[in-house]
């Protein structure tokens, strides 16, 4: 089975439009109106990535993210006119794998789909794995994609698996948000660093004992970010 891409947008000719697109470049596509719609069709259909329009007339879509997070860990592409720098850091805050704003070129968000499934199935990661930090602390396999908190397994995007994987390969490296956006996103674009600070935010509540005093990812203040994990003997 062809696991499909996931649409959610209420405006019928934004969809039909990115719908031609993707199907032009051979990828199966689904509709949803609405946000009860959209999560029906994901358990249903257990998409390969999801483009959601933040705008729904149901439910917002960051409620609709927040829940497509608990059935799959689907790769979700954000589709909105909300345009603020705070705005894009608090949809990559609940988990998004990149954000578009309207209007846009349908051409650019094909672009985007690949680059965001290609990070999402990619193997070939900074850490090859299993390797262990801090007296097993955390533990990540690049092979079998699995990151683990004192043993227990727990569940990253695969953007956010890309950045501790990029940051863990070169402990003690400081990482430019550029940098990081480069090799996590797969892409410069002006705009999207700050959106790295949502994604470290994140890791932090999950692989971090105590989030505001990190002894993994630390900031240095003006330029990026280092991991300062010690590898386990």
């Amino acid at each position: 089975m062809i696991h499909p891409i996931l649409i959610v947008e209420d405006d019928r000719k934004i969809a039909r439009v990115v719908k031609v697109y993707l199907e032009g470049e051979g990828f199966r596509v689904v509709l949803a109106e609405r946000g009860k719609e959209a999560l029906e069709l994901a358990l249903k259909e257990q998409p390969s990535l999801v483009i959601l329009d933040l705008m729904l007339p149901d439910m917002s879509g960051e409620e609709v993210c927040q829940e497509l997070k608990e059935i799959g860990d689907f790769p979700v592409i954000m589709l909105t006119a909300k345009s603020s720098e705070e705005e894009r850091v608090a949809g990559f805050a609940l988990g998004a794998d990149d954000y578009i704003v309207k209007p846009f070129s349908p051409r650019e968000l094909v672009a985007r789909v690949r680059a965001v499934l290609k990070r999402a199935k990619k193997k070939d990661l900074s850490v090859t794995g299993p390797i262990s930090f801090n007296k097993g602390l955390l533990t990540i396999d690049g092979r079998s994609y699995e990151v683990k908190k004192k043993g227990t397994s727990i569940i990253l995007t695969p953007t956010e698996f890309k950045i501790i994987s990029v940051l863990a390969g070169s402990p003690g490296k400081v990482f430019t948000r550029g940098e990081l956006v480069e090799k996590a996103l797969g892409y410069e674009f002006e705009g999207y660093e700050r959106s790295i600070d949502a994604h470290i935010k994140n890791l932090r509540q999950k692989i971090e004992d105590n989030p505001k005093n990190p002894i993994l990812i630390n900031t240095i203040y003006g330029v990026g970010y280092k991991f300062s994990g010690k590898i386990d003997a």
